[in-house]
Parts: C-alpha cells; sequence; structure tokens
C-alpha cells in the first residue's frame, strides 16, 4: 500500500509534468502537417490566476533530489513559474524526539541540510534565488559530494554570512518547526 508521502509526490510530479506537456504541445503540428511556431505569450497573470505548489521534500532523499534537480527545475526553464506560487518545504520524513531533537530518515546530514535549506528560504525569500540554492546542494548530491554543500556559496556568488547567521542564531530550527507544523498542524 502506497503512503500519503509517494501518493503526494505521485500527484505532484503528475501535475508537474502535465504542466510540461501543454506546453510542449503548444509547439505541436498543425492538423496540415506543418509545424506551429508559437511565441511565448507576454500575458501576464496575478496571483489569483496562480497555481499553488506545496513542495515537501528531504534534503537527501534521492528521490527528493532527482526531482527538483531534473523536472522541478523545468517550471523555471519554460517560464511555467509565471502561473505557479511555488513553496519549498524542506521538511520530510523527520521524528522529533522527545528532548526536541530530531532524527531525519536519511541521518544527520541530512537534518543538517534541512535547516540550511530552511535558513535558505528565510534569509533569500526571493524563490529564484532559494531555488537555484537549493537545487545546487541537491546536485551535489546526486554527484554523491552533498558534503561539499557549502561550495554552491561561490557557484552562485552567495554570501554564505546570513546563513551561517540563520544557523549559529537557532533561527534555522525555528523555521523548521514552521515547516514541521505545515505538514502536521496539530
Amino acid at each position: 500500500m502506497a503512503s500519503h508521502k509517494q501518493v503526494s509526490v505521485f500527484i505532484l510530479s503528475s501535475c508537474v509534468l502535465l504542466g510540461l506537456c501543454m506546453v510542449s504541445q503548444s509547439q505541436a503540428s498543425s492538423s496540415d502537417g506543418a509545424v506551429n511556431k508559437v511565441k511565448a505569450s507576454s500575458q501576464t497573470y496575478d496571483s489569483g490566476d496562480k497555481v499553488n505548489l506545496l513542495l515537501y521534500y528531504e534534503a537527501l532523499c534521492p528521490f527528493c533530489a532527482n526531482f527538483i534537480v531534473n523536472q522541478l527545475v523545468k517550471i523555471f526553464q519554460t517560464d511555467l513559474i509565471s502561473i505557479v506560487n511555488l513553496r519549498l518545504v524542506p521538511w520530510g520524513n523527520t521524528v522529533i524526539a522527545a528532548n526536541n531533537s530530531w532524527l531525519c530518515q536519511h541521518g544527520p546530514d541530512e537534518c543538517l541540510l534541512n535547516t540550511v535549506d530552511a535558513c535558505a528560504i528565510n534569509v533569500w525569500p526571493n524563490l529564484g534565488t532559494h531555488f537555484k540554492f537549493i537545487q545546487c546542494i541537491e546536485h551535489l548530491h546526486l554527484e554523491n559530494r552533498h558534503t561539499r554543500w557549502q561550495s554552491c556559496f561561490g557557484t552562485l556568488s552567495l554570501s554564505p554570512t546570513p546563513i551561517r547567521n540563520c544557523i549559529s542564531s537557532g533561527l534555522g530550527i525555528r523555521v523548521r518547526f514552521l515547516h514541521a507544523k505545515l505538514l502536521w498542524p496539530s
């Protein structure tokens, strides 16, 4: 029997892929066999027209990393993001112990990287900025190099100071608890 998480990931993946297929179909051939050249729409959308997409993920989950790096990135590449309100939530299969410590499915490195991602979302509220940072970390994970996550600062010309301050001040922990409440409101 599929877990709630597996069903959610399947539904999310299906929705994103359906959207990408719809974009691809707009460039399909016409009925007489000639290829239609479809110019990208300059139409703008207000937030009332956007689809809300909330992605819960785990920093060291190979399936999440693959989805973020190879699939979700396409909503930026195709400008589908113009009609999507994307919110990333780095909180997955984590247990909060009695002493308020966390036990992450993929170990302590995942707990750290979930906090790093939560801090990135908090200190860089611009979706494009924090998505690129998270995508960089997930890309390193797919290459079995997640311990080199700090290289993403240089790769993206971002200062590490806001993330370090977020982690050392305890803000990252507070943000992670807010993410936990999104998943488990009670």
